[in-house]
């Protein structure tokens, strides 16, 4: 499992403050027999809709020597993600 990022636990309380729930810390998504660590699983109920809104959270500092390269890191795993978060929803 990867480590968390130095904004985890920040980023995480002011979800719950915003009156999400943590559902996972982290979200893990399969994929065949490999694992993805999403840092993030919450969600939200809607009282006007009576439905849940459920998100899923990455948090990056973008703290390495480049942050190109660390931005090129975090579309990487948004358009991974988002592509296996669309598979999971048509399961």
């Amino acid at each position: 499992m990867p480590a968390k990022d130095i904004y985890h636990d920040a980023v995480k309380n002011a979800l719950i403050k915003d009156g999400w729930k943590i559902t996972d810390d982290p979200l893990i998504l399969s994929i065949g027999k490999k694992d993805l660590f999403i840092d993030l699983g919450a969600e939200k109920l809607i009282a006007a809709e009576k439905d849940q809104q459920k998100i899923a959270v990455e948090i990056k500092s973008f703290l390495g020597n480049s942050q190109v390269n660390d931005l090129e890191n975090a579309l990487g795993q948004y358009i991974l993600y988002y592509e296996v978060l669309l598979a999971k929803q048509d399961e």
